[in-house]
């Protein structure tokens, strides 16, 4: 016998439908070409649904590309080189969405800028020396950099890097770590 849901459930299922719907419009269209009817219609709601859940376009993007992972100091170098193989395979829908809308939208910007800094910040703590803050920023823009050059721009030297190649590079960034 099939429980039935309690409301609450029900709202809590069309809203994460509404999310996982947002997700993939944002990483397809960017926050400028995704809209609340595309949004809605993919995730089998009216459109009037989706701003009862989330409000408004601009904060139902800025929660669909917000990244999900917490990063401590603690395992850094391994977690960079892993972030790194990870962005050369298949891009989360989020991450699609962010990088797609961060240099039109000025929403996607900050959300980028905040994320890209926290990932600094925390690299940096794991660094000696006076320009460590510098050397983590330059870590972090070319994992981004790497990113956009295998996903958006298809850069052939990209396309088909195993893992070992990929950490004999991040080998050679993360040396000066300790």
């Amino acid at each position: 016998m099939q429980e039935r849901k309690s409301r609450a459930e029900k709202r809590a299922a069309t809203a994460a439908r509404i999310l996982d719907a947002a997700r993939f419009e944002f990483g397809a269209h960017g926050a400028v070409g995704a809209t609340i009817r595309g949004i809605a219609s993919r995730a089998g709601v009216d459109p009037s649904l989706v701003l009862q859940h989330y409000g408004s376009k601009q904060a139902l993007f800025a929660l669909a590309v917000r990244p999900a992972d917490d990063l401590t100091a603690d395992g850094v170098p391994a977690h960079l080189a892993e972030v790194l193989d990870l962005r050369l395979r298949e891009l989360p829908p989020a991450t699609r969405a962010l990088m797609r809308s961060m240099l039109t939208s000025p929403e996607a910007a900050t959300v980028a800028r905040d994320y890209l800094q926290e990932r600094t910040t925390n690299l940096s703590s794991t660094m000696v020396g006076d320009d460590s803050e510098v050397r983590a920023a330059v870590i972090v823009s070319s994992i981004l950099g790497v990113t956009i050059a295998r996903h958006f721009l298809d850069l052939p030297a990209l396309a088909d890097l195993t893992s070992d190649q990929i950490a004999a590079v991040t080998d050679s960034w993360l040396r000066p770590l300790s």
